[in-house]
């Protein structure tokens, strides 16, 4: 496969870059852009130009090399949003597991912080090199590489599900070769040598990977408005509307630990399980189940809980996989029918290319996309010598997983990364959790339960994560630096300095929160860690069957199983209007088995942003970005020194507690007794 050229593969002529005549040719299209522009401007105004065209806005500005791009200043900044990034996924890891896209805020913040850098520098007239969007885009990409591998490191999932604190909770596979002890330094080795390989597996491909990205497109038009002289007025409002709300949302967070507050509220999502299917089955205990067992044992109510909220979790997978697959086949096939070189990269919202001939934006972009190019044989050669220190040193840290279970998974992860990659430009879902479970069920099958499969499939769960996570991730930041003219190779540069940021930054804040806090992991505290238990038990199912479950178990995880695929199926071809109300199995997996408590602060979030959007929408649309980067950035901001007050053991002074009124009068005349 190596020797097949990337234009033999896709049908685009570009594989060793734009040849002479080609040049020419967009060159001379590009003239006639501009001739044309020029001319609607003198015939419509200066306001049409700015509908017509971003690009024109910026045409008199130079683009700076890709070396250029890469600044000091740019990688300092990085550092420090990628400590704060680091530390709110962490903590939402540890708390919900549910981890919203943060490119939108990272590049937000990125251009404040270079904006009060350069702001500083101005007026002490030192200031050399101009803060540019290409300079922008480079902090956002080094910025979600870091902060992505809190999530592909399996702190909250797989790695969690290792421990011996996990393992306890199951009551299965809790013998010593199926669980490992935590250590910094075999978790930073483990992630070096995981994390790269993702960023390899896509860039021979990247030319087709400028498609859609939602998440990377609204990021690149973000900053572009930034750095527009109409843009930079709005950017100053957001910038204040997020200074207010991360104010806020520190000190309520300090509000929240002063007052160690805690609160009994059901939703939708918990009286479905808690409400009404968790008490039948209890009724059920001496004959679905045996009586006395603990509350822990998968063998008893447990089972239940557990494995409903894993068959919802694989139905909304599952159709979300056969979905983007199957979009993915269809996108792809017509951009390989793509016979023309030169008019335009294939782009998922392009109708036929022959039919429509390239904007001047899109030529532009085009050409300078394919101006630096980075050498195919550079992400052969890395993505086959880390597979060869991958197979050799794995084992060494997992003795249950094998140098050829190393070798099959990096043989099939770039077919996985790729579909992961293109099917997120298409859908926006990342599915790498999806395929981080395919590989428990794979490789755990394979070692078996004597010989350590719990702890086998749960290693390969990471190693297939990490890789179609960061290749997603990368293809992201492909669009981002197509559509702002940052060159790929300043983008590649940011992604591997900010992966490998991260690979140190994430495990010295989980170790933080790992150190400071002694409920990590267990069950109803502040950092449960939901998906840690959920991960482990998938990892046992894979080893022991079915046969395992108690009684009617497997009965009701099919129907939920199926009721989650059709709940997915009304979203997606029921009536736009009413579908939008519609929650999605995946979000109700996690209440099934916790609770609701989590959701409430999701569901106030988006009622306020609901009623914004009907008084006035314009404003909800273009603040709501900052406001919601505001409280996310100022919660976790307030994670850090919590745990710094954890490990230095303060405790909150104040304790408060909201009971019913029932539970109240029997505190109040146990107090006064």
């Amino acid at each position: 496969m190596a020797s097949i050229r990337e234009d033999e593969a896709t049908g685009n002529g570009y594989f060793e870059g734009l040849r002479q005549p080609e040049e020419q040719v967009l060159n001379q299209r590009m003239k006639g852009m501009v001739q044309q522009k020029n001319g609607l401007e003198d015939e419509y105004g200066s306001e049409k130009k700015e509908v017509l065209s971003i690009e024109m806005i910026f045409k008199d500005k130079e683009v700076p090399t890709w070396r250029s791009q890469l600044t000091i200043r740019a990688f300092v900044v990085s550092f420090v949003l990628g400590i704060l990034f680091s530390v709110i996924v962490m903590k939402l890891n540890l708390t919900t597991g549910i981890i919203p896209s943060l490119n939108v805020s990272a590049g937000l913040l990125g251009f404040f912080f270079i904006k009060v850098w350069t702001a500083f520098v101005d007026k002490s007239g030192l200031l050399k090199v101009p803060f540019t969007r290409q300079e922008n885009t480079v902090i956002q990409t080094c910025v979600v590489a870091t902060s992505g591998i809190p999530f592909s490191g399996g702190f909250g999932s797989y790695l969690l599900a290792m421990t011996e604190i996990i393992s306890k909770q199951s009551t299965e596979a809790t013998d010593p070769q199926n669980t490992k002890s935590l250590s910094l330094g075999w978790i930073i080795g483990f992630l070096f040598i995981v994390s790269f390989v993702g960023l390899f597996s896509v860039v021979p491909l990247r030319k087709i990977m400028i498609i859609d990205y939602p998440s990377g497109t609204a990021t690149a038009h973000l900053i572009n408005s930034f750095h527009t002289p109409q843009g930079a007025k709005q950017a100053k409002k957001q910038v204040k509307e997020l200074g207010k709300f991360l104010s806020f949302s520190f000190l309520w967070g300090f509000f929240q630990w002063f007052f160690t507050a805690g609160n009994d509220c059901a939703t939708v999502g918990a009286i479905l399980s808690w409400g009404l299917m968790w008490p039948r089955i209890e009724n059920q205990e001496g004959h679905w189940y045996k009586s006395r067992l603990s509350s822990s044992n998968l063998h008893g109510i447990q089972g239940y809980r557990v494995f409903i909220a894993i068959s919802l979790i694989l139905g909304d997978g599952l159709y979300n996989f056969i979905k983007v697959l199957t979009k993915t086949s269809v996108e792809l096939a017509k951009q390989l029918q793509n016979k023309d070189p030169v008019t335009i990269l294939p782009l998922a919202d392009k109708g036929s290319p022959e039919a429509k001939a390239a904007s001047f934006d899109d030529q532009r972009r085009t050409q300078l996309f394919l101006k630096d190019q980075i050498p195919t044989w550079l992400a052969l050669g890395g993505y086959v010598i880390i597979a060869a220190i991958a197979a050799g040193t794995l084992p060494q840290i997992f003795s249950p997983l094998k140098w050829y279970h190393v070798l099959v998974i990096y043989i099939f992860a770039p077919v996985l990364a790729f579909c992961n990659a293109y099917g997120c430009g298409l859908t926006d879902c990342s599915l790498a959790s999806t395929y981080g479970k395919l590989a428990i069920f794979a490789i755990g099958a394979w070692a078996g339960k004597d010989h350590g499969g719990v702890l086998a499939g749960l290693a390969a769960c990471g190693v297939m994560m990490n890789i179609v996570s960061t290749a997603s991730d990368l293809s992201q930041d492909f669009k981002t630096g197509y559509l702002t003219l940052a060159s790929p190779r300043s983008m590649f540069v940011s992604q591997v300095i900010g992966t490998a940021m991260g690979c140190v930054i994430s495990p010295c804040v989980f170790w933080l929160f790992y150190k400071a806090f002694d409920d990590i992991g267990i069950p109803d505290s502040e950092y449960s860690a939901p998906y840690a238990l959920v991960y482990r038990n998938i990892a046992i199912l894979g080893v022991e069957g079915f046969s395992s479950l108690p009684k009617n178990c497997l009965t009701i995880c099919y129907i939920l199983f199926a009721g989650a695929i059709f709940i997915n199926a009304i979203r997606d071809f029921g009536p736009q209007r009413w579908t939008k109300y519609i929650a999605l199995p995946m979000a109700m997996a996690i209440p099934f088995y916790l609770g609701p408590y989590f959701a409430i602060d999701m569901c106030v979030g988006s009622l306020i942003l609901f009623i914004w959007e009907k008084i006035d929408k314009v404003k909800a649309d273009a603040f709501g970005p900052a406001v919601a980067s505001g409280l996310i950035c100022g919660d976790g901001i307030w994670a850090l020194p919590s745990s710094i007050l954890a490990l230095a053991g303060v405790k909150p002074p104040i304790c408060m507690k909201f009971l019913s009124r029932a539970t109240n009068v029997k505190v109040d005349k146990f107090l006064n007794s």
